[in-house]
């Protein structure tokens, strides 16, 4: 049974779908290198259409050549594909580059832009570990990508550096994302941070310099009511990075399931949970550096959003087939990752403007008049 996307490569009408690429992408094709030795196949819509039999519809080398042969789209062989693939690479990672959505809507009661930031791996055949990893941030206004990167395993550090920040850019992730350096970059490019606190990573200390001790404060938390203190931490450039923490007590059943995780986790690692974290599983913890203006209340209801990147993941991993990679050569890897990605912000246009595509394919050159 075909994918949803399948018909990507197939669409009758190519105008419809090229329309949503972005300016000078044949162009970019022949300076990037995607039309190299071009024996057969001399123009990016066909180099384009083949590479998305391929990356969409999740054929083979060897099946996306047979069918690029039979529909008399291009003679080509399995190697040649692979080798339009690899050659691609930079142009499949411009696209993908461009397809950034630009929209930026305003967050209910603050009016700025909410990104949610976080990484997924990908996984080459029989390797023992997860060798590539895609970092991703999703304007949380319409869920839509607004920046991505791709880094392999050995340089793969989640952090907000990773991401350009505007200002007045809400930068929003969990708990890796806690630390000074990060921190530090969101705010001195003018924006704010939501993130789950991470007591190792990301100490917090009081006006005096002080480091607070953080489970007596939390066990003074009664009912399921949050409460909210001042709390800065160390900026790495010199001086504070002002803040508080927002703190809510968890639920019975919440309170089980995350000390279930951390006993999971221990046992993976072969090592045991401390008295301190299973205490501090009863707690959530939220650290901001949003003003006070903003309450805890629309922090806590804004910071659950942040699940929303997570979906993204799921559907492009079992959409897309973005979970595992077919590919053992490092060069077609990236390009096979970076047209992946691609294919799926392409996805997410055409989702976004499917209303005003008129169901008889084309545009009307003047405005409808009355029957009268």
């Amino acid at each position: 049974m075909s994918t949803p996307d399948a018909n990507l490569a197939d669409i009758e009408n190519w105008k419809v779908l090229s329309s949503f690429l972005p300016d000078g992408w044949r162009e970019q094709a022949r300076s990037l290198g995607a039309l190299r030795r071009a024996r057969y196949i001399k123009d990016p819509d066909t180099v384009l259409r083949l590479l998305l039999i391929h990356l969409a519809s999740g054929c083979s080398l060897a099946e996306t050549a047979a069918r690029a042969s039979a529909s008399g789209l291009a003679k080509i062989s399995a190697v040649g594909v692979f080798k339009r693939l690899r050659a691609a690479e930079p142009w499949l990672r411009w696209l993908a580059q461009q397809m950034h959505a630009t929209e930026r809507p305003p967050l209910a009661s603050i009016k700025r832009r909410l990104r949610a930031v976080d990484a997924t791996v990908v996984c080459e055949p029989g390797s023992t570990g997860s060798d590539w990893k895609v970092h991703y941030a999703v304007n949380l206004a319409n869920l839509e990508c607004d920046y991505f990167e791709l880094t392999a395993m050995r340089q793969s550090g989640e952090t907000f550096r990773r991401f350009a920040v505007e200002p007045g850019d809400v930068m929003m992730g969990d708990r890796v994302y806690a630390a000074p350096p990060g921190v530090a970059h969101v705010v001195h490019a003018g924006g704010d941070v939501i993130a789950r606190l991470n007591r190792q990573s990301l100490p917090l200390f009081d006006s005096k310099g002080i480091r607070i001790d953080l489970l007596p404060r939390m066990r003074r938390l009664r009912g399921y009511v949050p409460r909210e203190f001042r709390a800065r931490v160390k900026d790495p450039n010199g001086g504070w990075i002002e803040g508080r923490l927002i703190a809510l007590r968890r639920s019975a059943e919440a309170t089980k399931q995350a000390r279930r995780r951390l006993e999971s986790r221990a046992k993976r690692n072969q090592t045991t949970v401390s008295t301190q974290s299973l205490a501090f599983a009863q707690y959530l913890m939220i650290w901001t550096t949003l003003p006070p203006a903003i309450s805890s209340i629309d922090i806590l209801d804004t910071y659950r959003l942040r699940w929303q990147i997570e979906l993204v993941f799921k559907r492009m991993k079992s959409i897309m087939g973005l979970g595992h990679l077919p590919k053992k050569d490092e060069g077609s890897a990236k390009a096979w990752l970076a047209g992946k990605l691609f294919v799926s912000l392409l996805v997410e246009k055409m989702i976004a403007y499917a209303d005003s595509i008129s169901p008889w394919g084309y545009d009307l050159d003047t405005k409808a008049k009355p029957l009268a």
